[in-house]
């Protein structure tokens, strides 16, 4: 069974800026670069079957390609951080991209995601790091000084089981505009 899931992928160039950010968190888990992506909508486990379904339905997406802009360094977790993440500004085309792909989701019979959705890229994966920890990284690094691109497609991605995700598979890529 493929585990799923939609994103936008971050351009190589980008992805190196976000990168600088890596280091200074005793057991984190840094993501390599070219797995960095904002997750659109979390998908599973799911059967072959369910998984063609869900590439022809997001196959009949049509939306405006969509500006992604940064917005700082954040983590995810509250008391017990789980994971380093850059922001994402939530502009009304991501949200409504995310959006169509929710709603076509429940359509085909897939449970609802239960999480607000906050886009973000994950940088790090945390375990057993203090938030004392956390503060400190955050404070040192500042604001996250990346440039923002135009997302021109969505991907459909696999991952293989394990903890920490990565590496991902680009299995089919729908084009915006």
């Amino acid at each position: 069974m493929p585990r799923l899931f939609t994103g936008l992928e971050l351009p190589e160039a980008i992805a190196a800026q976000v990168a600088l950010a890596r280091g200074g968190v005793h057991g984190a888990r840094w993501m390599e670069p070219a797995d960095y992506h904002i997750t659109l909508r979390f998908v599973g486990d799911v059967g072959h079957d369910v998984a063609l379904d869900i590439a022809e339905i997001l196959d009949e997406i049509r939306r405006p390609p969509v500006i992604v802009r940064f917005d700082g360094l954040s983590w995810f977790g509250g008391d017990k951080p789980r994971a380093l993440v850059a922001r994402i500004r939530p502009d009304p085309e991501l949200v409504e991209l995310q959006s169509e792909q929710e709603r076509r989701m429940r359509r085909i019979g897939l449970p609802p995601e239960t999480r607000k959705y906050t886009p973000h890229v994950t940088l790090a994966r945390l375990r057993r790091v203090r938030t004392h920890a956390v503060a400190d990284y955050l404070a040192s690094r500042g604001a996250l000084m990346v440039e923002g691109f135009t997302a021109e497609r969505f991907v459909l991605y696999s991952s293989r089981e394990s903890t920490g995700g990565g590496p991902y598979v680009v299995e089919a890529a729908y084009p915006l505009g």
